[in-house]
C-alpha cells in the first residue's frame, strides 16, 4: 500500500503516547507531557545532526559542517522558545499534577546526557541518575569515552594549522581546558581566516545556545517550584544554576581579550 500522511508518520502511535497519569483530571498534565516529548524528538535530531558535524569536520568540509551547525542552532532557538509555552503553566497548576510524577525527572534524559557527551561535556555523574546495567547509562558511558565535537574541529584545524599533538591526542575522557598555544591559533584565524573563523563563531554559536537553553530552563523551573527540591529528589534550582557558563569550547571563549 502506498503511504498515507498518517502512515508514514505512524500518527496512530504517537498521538496515542500522551497519556496522562492524572486520567485528564489534570488540564496542564497534557501540555507537560506533550512539551517534553517534543524536547525528546529534538534532542533526537540533535543527536543525529551532531554525527553529521564529525564526519563533515573528518571529511574537512567546511560548507557542510557550516550548514549542519546552522541546522543545530536553529533548533536550539526551537528549544529556547518551547519554554515560553511551559511557561503558560501557573505553580498551582502544576503543583496539581507535580506529586504524581513520583521519581520521574527530567535528569534522566539519556538522550541531552547523551547531547552533553557529544558535545564535550565530562563529569563523573554525568550518567549517574540512569539505571545501571541499562543500554541508556552504557551509552552516555560510550560516548564520554569519545572525541567530543571539539576534538573533530581541533582536528579539522590541523589540516591548516600546527595544532599541538598533545591536544590531538588529550585524554577525551576529560573536559576540554585552556591551551595557549591553540589560543595563539585561533587569534591568528580570526585575524586573517574569515572561513574558518566562521566556523569559530558558529561553535559559540553553539555553545551559547547551550547555555541560554539552561538558562531559561532554569528560571522557568525558579518560577514553577521556586527553591523546592525537584522532581525525583535533584536539588533544582540550585543544580541547574551549577550549570550554567560552563562553557565546553573555553578556547573559543577565551580568545575575546586578545582580538
Amino acid at each position: 500500500m502506498p503511504y498515507t500522511y498518517t502512515s508514514y508518520l505512524r500518527l496512530g502511535e504517537l498521538l496515542d503516547l500522551q497519556t496522562p497519569a492524572s486520567g485528564g483530571e489534570d488540564h496542564d498534565e497534557m501540555l507537560f507531557i506533550v512539551i517534553h516529548q517534543v524536547y525528546e524528538l529534538w534532542f533526537k535530531q540533535v543527536l543525529h545532526e551532531t554525527e553529521l558535524l564529525r564526519r563533515s569536520f573528518e571529511a574537512n568540509d567546511r560548507p557542510m559542517a557550516l550548514g549542519t551547525l546552522k541546522r543545530i542552532l536553529t533548533i536550539f532557538k526551537t528549544l529556547v522558545s518551547q519554554v515560553d509555552i511551559l511557561e503558560t503553566m501557573t505553580p498551582v497548576s502544576f503543583s496539581s499534577f507535580r506529586y504524581r510524577l513520583d521519581a520521574a525527572s527530567g535528569f534522566q534524559s539519556h538522550q541531552f546526557r547523551e547531547l552533553e557527551a557529544v558535545l564535550g561535556h565530562r563529569s563523573p555523574g554525568l550518567a549517574e541518575r540512569l539505571p545501571e546495567a541499562s543500554e541508556e547509562r552504557r551509552r552516555v558511558e560510550e560516548l564520554v569515552r569519545q572525541p567530543s565535537i571539539y576534538d573533530a574541529f581541533l582536528k579539522f584545524l590541523s589540516n591548516d594549522y600546527p595544532i599541538p599533538r598533545q591536544a590531538l591526542e588529550r585524554d577525551v575522557t576529560q573536559p576540554a581546558v585552556e591551551d595557549e598555544r591553540i589560543r595563539e591559533i585561533l587569534v591568528r584565524i580570526y585575524r586573517s581566516d574569515p572561513a574558518n573563523r566562521d566556523v569559530c563563531e558558529r561553535l559559540v554559536d553553539l555553545d551559547e545556545g547551550l547555555q541560554e537553553w539552561r538558562y531559561r530552563h532554569v528560571k522557568m523551573v525558579q518560577r514553577t517550584i521556586g527553591m523546592k527540591t525537584g522532581t525525583g529528589g535533584s536539588a533544582g534550582v540550585e543544580y541547574l544554576k551549577n550549570s550554567l557558563f560552563r562553557p565546553l569550547f573555553p578556547d573559543l571563549w577565551a580568545i575575546r581579550t586578545s582580538l
